[in-house]
């Protein structure tokens, strides 16, 4: 097993840490290795990182999530159970103060981010896309890896681009991470905004990709707007 971290603009310690993760682990059967992702951009480093990396399973981390136990020794299982190119879990969103458990609550919940199963769980079986993911090597290089000029959704495009093909992306509750929510109001807005932008990009670019659900918010913003209007024009009864 290697990890291989792609290290961005930074002004913390991130770079020293990363940098003692190497001096600690190598040489070894196991080691941990750096790449540079001067962009920051996340897509960048992720193509980086996979290729940097040497082993027939690719195991997606991000910065805001934790594995939990046994995650990847049960996604490699999963793969072979399966034979899907992409197998992925549960995003478990916890929180550390009264902000972030109330957020936590929303992300987890079919009424604030609708029925996706890696949000709110559900039975183990074919999916559209998954958090994070757990590849097979092949599957990322027949793709050409992620596609960088998407800032934002590029680990949805891809997983579209790999059913495109053939190949299966698998849901599984059995695979969890743990997972922390922005920390501020504008943190938050920034990131579902770039969210939107970014899906709406990958509808236009891969025409067919829309999902019904995924108009649901702007439905409910116009007919809360259309419902004000209403309630404006409308004489109060006597």
């Amino acid at each position: 097993m290697e990890v291989v971290i792609a290290l961005g603009p930074s002004t913390d310690r991130t770079d020293e840490i990363a940098a003692e993760l190497v001096r600690e682990t190598a040489p070894g059967p196991r080691r941990v290795i750096t790449v540079p992702n001067p962009t920051g951009r996340t897509p960048a480093a992720l193509n980086a990182a996979i290729e940097a990396s040497r082993h027939p399973v690719v195991v997606r981390v991000d910065g805001h999530g934790m594995l939990s136990p046994n995650y990847i020794a049960t996604a490699v299982r999963l793969l072979e159970e399966t034979g899907a190119q992409n197998v992925g879990g549960v995003m478990h969103a916890e929180g550390e103060n009264a902000w972030e458990d109330a957020v936590a609550a929303a992300m987890t919940s079919k009424i604030g981010v609708g029925n996706a199963a890696f949000h709110t769980g559900g039975a183990a079986g074919p999916a559209d896309t998954v958090y994070l993911g757990v590849f097979r090597r092949e599957a990322l290089e027949r793709q050409g890896g992620y596609n960088e000029e998407f800032i934002r959704a590029q680990d949805w495009e891809l997983n579209f681009r790999i059913r495109e093909a053939g190949g299966l992306i698998w849901f599984s509750p059995e695979l969890r991470v743990q997972y922390r929510p922005r920390p501020s109001v504008k943190a938050l807005a920034k990131q579902y905004k770039d969210y939107g932008r970014w899906r709406h990009v990958v509808a236009r670019y891969h025409e067919g990709s829309l999902n019904l659900r995924y108009l649901a918010p702007p439905t409910a913003v116009c007919a809360i707007a259309a419902g004000l209007v209403a309630a404006a024009l409308t004489p109060s009864a006597s």
